[in-house]
């Protein structure tokens, strides 16, 4: 956690990366239980298919998110490397980008793409969460709107060990619908550099700092929310009959 009271002078980079660091090591949804039994092996394929179909709310919601951010982004050239997102999540057609990819990876896990457009599986619980984030980047400064990405840092290595996992304990997934993990592993870092430069640079006070660094603690709530309802939706139907 931030410790509010630890100084009043301006976090040097370095200081302010190792906070948000140590927020990822405390909060990231890595920690989650539910991912710790993905990453053992231990999720049923009801389970799993189950946070497949969730989780794409989320996807789904990603560009508009996006959308929100790249219309408050003062700088030309901050806007312009931001429509790199929408772009990698809606793609230029309807058979390219993350959307898609997703969409392909559900139907690798054997869940019917039409069923997952209805969105008929999404949980209560995770539209919450979800909606929440998009609103917060709609209701506040963009540099917090901002902040709010940098869970971007911690994605590249999750991402990584999640094709392995994937490839060692989910068998019946086949392995070609990893495209849209494959596709992130370059995707997240270049989001994060970028994002965390244009934090840096808006978090000119140290109550900036301290701010942009809940947000991405908020952030880290959200994803830790939408595992929470995932888990706990242990009496729902079957994603695929």
């Amino acid at each position: 956690m931030i410790d509010l009271q630890s100084s009043r002078q301006l976090l040097s980079e370095e200081q302010f990366v190792a906070r948000l660091k140590k927020i990822g090591e405390e909060k990231y949804h890595d920690k989650h239980p539910f991912h710790a039994r993905m990453h053992e092996g231990l999720l049923s394929k009801d389970e799993m298919q189950r946070w497949i179909a969730n989780r794409f709310y989320y996807q789904k919601c990603l560009p508009i998110k996006d959308g929100i951010v790249l219309s408050k982004l003062p700088q030309r050239a901050d806007r312009i490397k931001w429509r790199e997102r929408i772009v990698d999540h809606d793609g230029r057609a309807e058979d390219d980008g993350g959307i898609h990819a997703w969409l392909k990876f559900a139907e690798a896990a054997g869940i019917s793409r039409n069923e997952l457009l209805d969105g008929k599986h999404f949980l209560p619980g995770v539209i919450f969460a979800v909606d929440a984030y998009v609103n917060y980047c709609r209701n506040n400064e963009w540099w917090l709107a901002v902040a709010s990405s940098l869970t971007e840092v911690f994605a590249p290595t999750l991402v990584s060990y999640r094709i392995e996992v994937i490839e060692r304990h989910y068998h019946w997934i086949d392995k070609d619908g990893l495209t849209y993990f494959r596709n992130r592993l370059s995707q997240a870092p270049r989001d994060s550099e970028h994002g965390l430069s244009i934090v840096l640079a808006a978090a000119n006070t140290l109550e900036k700092q301290l701010q942009a660094l809940k947000a991405v603690e908020f952030k880290c709530d959200v994803l830790w929310s939408m595992l929470d309802a995932i888990q706990g939706n242990e009496c729902a139907s079957k994603v695929v009959r």
